[in-house]
């Protein structure tokens, strides 16, 4: 089952300048990524403890059409960039999928999918998705293989006490998204993917593993996405870019 927040997909038409004005104004490092061979895609990664910041571009956009989050990466740059996806992180993805699939959910089965690590070693993961993945839509799954220069047990050790240039160690802490039908939406993160949301009028809010996920309304002016990071003891800093808010709140 899943058991937290993997990772949040950002759309960008360029990953390197977008990379370098977050590390400007934020303070946090991109140590990791690179390109998607046969998808089309490529990225720069933002490590948060266990979770990590994704910002994807397309090179090859039919190529990024055969695979959901090349789709919904076009998608979101398509729009100018911003919020294109986000990931749970599944430590037995066979079996969760299995299990999912038994009670109904239309969610697909593992797809593996590699790429070169920073290290030029290769850094593999298995992903499982609905047929498509949007802003509007449910996460998709992802199990990552427990090795090498991004996700070894070393690898893991040193990013959890990475200290960014802002200069402290930064982690995920929430995750709220505008979407157009929030009941709606939980309903079907809960029947394609057992994550079980509470309703509170036209909101509806979950926890998992460290994570807090609140869905609310869209609203005229406000933005797509909003990630909160927990890092430093202050002050507290802020950017949006790509309609896509990104704060870091002092550890408490």
């Amino acid at each position: 089952m899943a058991t937290a927040i993997d990772h949040v997909v950002i759309a960008v038409p360029d990953p390197d300048a977008a990379a370098d004005e977050l590390t400007e104004r934020l303070g946090l490092a991109f140590t990791g990524g690179g390109r998607h061979p046969g998808l089309g895609t490529f990225n720069r990664i933002a490590f948060l403890g266990d979770a990590y910041l994704e910002l994807i571009g397309v090179e090859d956009p039919d190529a990024a059409l055969g695979w959901a989050v090349g789709r919904a990466a076009v998608r979101a740059l398509d729009g100018g960039g911003g919020f294109a996806t986000w990931a749970l992180s599944d430590d037995n993805l066979a079996a969760t999928v299995a299990r999912l699939q038994a009670s109904g959910s239309a969610i697909g089965p593992p797809v593996h999918g590699s790429r070169a690590g920073t290290g030029g070693e290769l850094t593999e993961w298995w992903t499982a998705t609905l047929p498509e993945v949007g802003p509007d839509l449910p996460p998709f799954l992802i199990q990552h293989a427990a090795r090498g220069d991004e996700w070894g047990p070393r690898a893991m050790a040193a990013r959890r006490t990475f200290v960014h240039p802002l200069g402290s160690r930064v982690r995920l802490a929430s995750l709220e998204l505008a979407v157009s039908d929030p009941i709606a939406l939980a309903a079907d993160c809960a029947a394609h993917l057992g994550l079980v949301f509470t309703a509170s009028g036209a909101n509806a809010a979950a926890t998992l593993g460290p994570h807090r996920i609140q869905l609310g309304p869209t609203v005229a002016g406000h933005d797509w996405a909003r990630l909160t990071l927990r890092g430093g003891a202050g002050p507290r800093r802020s950017a949006t870019a790509f309609g896509v808010t990104i704060a870091i709140e002092p550890a408490p």
